[in-house]
């Protein structure tokens, strides 16, 4: 089958490693992409995924926020159940760095993540 992405390659057989926000969530079957490398899971496969991350307690936890200014800075808000997970708190020191297009927020304590192996 075509992949419907490229239109160029074809979908075999594989496995896929599912990360979010960090989390690895384990290793799938998938139908991935001989030249772009898009992956595509079945719909049991995907209910899988979304029932491991709920477990873990990552569903959901991307969210929206606004840039405020404060003072001659900017300041971001973080929403509480993103700082919950994190365990991050007011006066708790992070570190905060550009990349490409993102702006980076690190934790001095990542507790309760689980790390990709």
């Amino acid at each position: 089958m075509k992949c419907p992405i490229c239109d160029k390659g074809n979908l075999k057989k594989g496995t896929v490693k599912e990360v979010m926000f960090g989390t690895y969530l384990g290793d799938f079957p998938a139908q991935i992409c001989d030249s772009c490398g898009e992956s595509y899971t079945d719909q049991e496969t995907t209910r899988n995924i979304e029932k491991i991350a709920k477990a873990k307690g990552i569903w959901g936890l991307g969210k929206k926020t606004t840039i405020a200014k404060t003072g001659n800075s900017l300041a971001v808000r973080i929403p509480k159940e993103i700082a919950s997970y994190l365990h991050v708190s007011e006066g708790m020191e992070v570190y905060i760095h550009p990349d490409k297009e993102k702006i980076v927020i690190e934790c001095s304590k990542r507790q309760g993540r689980q790390q990709s192996p």
